[in-house]
């Protein structure tokens, strides 16, 4: 008999949704997925929504009662329990711990370049204004559909601020996404994914921005045509990878992984780090905005609890290695930036 599907809410324009159908299409986990927001599923099914709510939202059966979800990193972890085989995170403990920095990376600073592209530039806010309303209903009624962009619009322009994206932060987030984009290219060349031949929750992490950068935002795919083609053709394949037949021998171990990795690294290290040490300081002053230097330029934006929260867990992910792990990833992210991180905040 074959297990119930899945059940998720989300949106074609959402980078966590389609990083989540990715890997359940890969994993081989059969779903059931419904378009459009997850508040109105929510209240159908008499379920509690999540606080706060967004694409994906998971329904789990826990003993009977049906709960919703929606962080995609602890859903993935969920899944593994449930469901066997075809695992996305790696058996060695300290490449699972790479995999998870690159995971953290692309969910909470690799938006920014999806948001930034998405929502500052006049030509890509009207393609997405014009382009999530369709995606709920495309036979939506022409007066319904110009009022849901003119408030979608509005409001997520009116939210650049919040994430970091204004005038004076601008280039740097380009600089970041080019640099990113040339990092993808040479390490491309080297290896499938990220960590070797089958893809990690980092891959599909990563792929979730991408599929909007390169798929559904004019700007940015633009940028990375130019500057990575190996990127937009990966971004072409992760949608399904059911066809793979991974095994073991398909993870690169720490010590053999090519050169270019340490390129992604330098970038996690140059960027997010200090946006993370800034967030969790001014969650601990408890401040509402934060203030610091990113790529030898001023960021400021609004402090996020939950990312301090990310922090905390990259910590605890670390602190659970062995001594021997420990010193393994240290020698791999040797100055890249990333051992500050792993100094936490005091």
């Amino acid at each position: 008999m074959s297990p119930e599907p899945v059940q998720l809410v989300g949106g074609t324009g959402s980078p966590y949704t389609q990083k989540m159908l990715a890997l359940l299409r890969y994993r081989r986990i059969p779903y059931a997925i419904t378009w459009g927001q997850p508040e109105p599923i929510c209240k159908a099914l008499g379920v509690e929504a999540p606080k706060p709510t967004f694409m994906p939202t998971f329904f789990f059966d826990d003993g009977g009662e049906v709960t919703a979800h929606c962080d995609s990193t602890p859903i993935i972890r969920r899944l593994e329990a449930d469901y066997a085989g075809r695992s996305v995170l790696p058996e060695d403990p300290a490449l699972a711990f790479i995999d998870y920095l690159i995971e953290d990376f692309a969910d909470e600073w690799c938006t920014k370049y999806m948001f930034h592209y998405r929502w500052y530039f006049e030509a890509d806010a009207d393609n997405a204004g014009t382009k999530l309303p369709l995606s709920m209903d495309v036979s939506m009624p022409q007066d319904q559909f110009q009022q849901f962009k003119d408030y979608i619009s509005k409001r997520q322009i009116e939210r650049l601020w919040v994430v970091g994206s204004n005038d004076e932060t601008a280039p740097t987030i380009d600089a970041s996404y080019r640099r990113f984009l040339a990092v993808m290219e040479a390490h491309l060349a080297n290896q499938s994914f990220m960590l070797g031949h089958r893809p990690g929750a980092g891959d599909f992490a990563l792929f979730g921005q991408l599929s909007q950068l390169v798929g559904f935002d004019p700007t940015p795919r633009k940028i990375a045509h130019a500057v990575s083609p190996r990127t937009v053709g990966w971004v072409d394949r992760m949608p399904d990878c059911s066809g793979l037949m991974p095994e073991s021998s398909d993870w690169v171990a720490v010590e053999d992984q090519p050169a270019s990795l340490r390129g992604l690294l330098e970038e996690i290290g140059r960027v997010y780090t200090p946006a993370q040490r800034a967030n969790a300081q001014a969650v601990m002053a408890q401040e509402k905005t934060w203030e610091c230097e990113i790529d030898g330029a001023t960021w400021h934006q609004r402090t996020f609890p939950y990312q301090a929260k990310c922090l905390q867990w990259t910590l605890d992910q670390y602190g659970q290695l062995s001594a021997t792990d420990q010193a393994r990833v240290n020698t791999l992210i040797a100055d890249t930036g990333i051992e500050l991180m792993l100094e936490g905040v005091q």
